[in-house]
């Protein structure tokens, strides 16, 4: 059963990764067209998944959670790849996914107010070890022409803990829904917002083949980022312990990683390294944190 899990981790981290490597591969379209096109298919993917039971899910559905839909849609997802697709575009697929890779820490701090939450103090090892990642980042920033796409991916980061946050507090209290089903809610709510935000897309000239090469990619990102990922990933949340979920997130920077120095043919500098290093034990301590001692 563990190892099932972590396998299903791994496969849910190596789709993931994906996402920071698809920016690079339609870079002469704005990231807005490819935020736009992922979530028009996802959304579309959604519709037909959700149709069969559509009357069944939206009776339990109330305006109070269609508002929290369109938000976590706007910020989660749109302006969450939006920024990041920016961030891969002007810093790179290794700084973006450095920082990214912080999510667990930060979730955990915002968290820390929480009722029952580890206390702050707690996490001050923590938040040491990340910081020194974040600076290790933020010097190898200062030697490129990186500096606002470092500001796009802190963006990201911040937009991205915003939307774990708030669809958690969400999910704790619709405890009718299943997480695959909110899922496909949050993705048709984002179709939806996209087709809203079209106009605003640069309807510059591009060929044929350039068009027909964003919408495979944005197509393949839905399917595999969106839908075939987060099942795996729910599935694994299901067979494995807590205290071994969390560090199952650092497969999506691993991988990140990997695409990116593959992409760009070379392997990691010293200072990526380093904050790699600094950041994975940062979130593994921050795991351990959370741990409750045995009776």
């Amino acid at each position: 059963m563990i190892f099932n899990g972590i396998l299903c981790g791994v496969g849910a981290g190596a789709l993931w990764g994906l996402v920071f490597l698809t920016p690079e591969l339609v870079r002469d379209f704005p990231p807005l067209h490819l935020t736009l096109g992922r979530y028009l298919c996802y959304g579309l993917i959604s519709a037909v998944l959700l149709a069969p039971r559509w009357r069944r899910l939206t009776a339990q559905l109330g305006r109070r959670e269609w508002f929290t839909l369109a938000g976590l849609a706007l910020v989660g997802n749109l302006l969450y790849y939006l920024l990041l697709s920016s961030a891969v575009q002007r810093a790179g697929i290794a700084t973006s996914s450095l920082i990214i890779g912080l999510l667990p820490v930060t979730i955990s701090l915002i968290g820390s107010r929480e009722r029952n939450a580890v206390p702050l103090g707690k996490l001050a090892l923590p938040l040491s070890l990340c910081s020194a990642g974040a600076v290790c980042i933020g010097l190898r920033a200062a030697h490129t022409p990186a500096g606002l796409g470092v500001l796009y991916a802190v963006g990201a980061l911040i937009a991205w803990t915003w939307f774990a946050v708030h669809n958690a507090r969400t999910l704790a209290r619709l405890p009718q829904l299943s997480e695959h089903d909110w899922n496909l809610l949050t993705g048709l709510v984002t179709g939806l917002c996209s087709l809203a935000l079209l106009p605003l897309a640069d309807h510059s000239a591009h060929s044929p083949e350039a068009w027909l090469r964003l919408t495979g990619v944005a197509a393949a990102m839905a399917l595999l980022c969106s839908i075939a990922g987060n099942a795996l990933w729910n599935r694994m949340s299901r067979m494995l312990p807590l205290t071994l979920v969390g560090p199952m997130i650092l497969f999506e920077t691993l991988f990140a990683l990997v695409y990116g120095f593959l992409w760009e043919h070379r392997g990691p500098t010293r200072l990526e390294a380093a904050a790699f290093v600094f950041i994975s034990l940062g979130v593994l301590t921050c795991i351990r944190a959370h741990q409750r001692p045995r009776p």
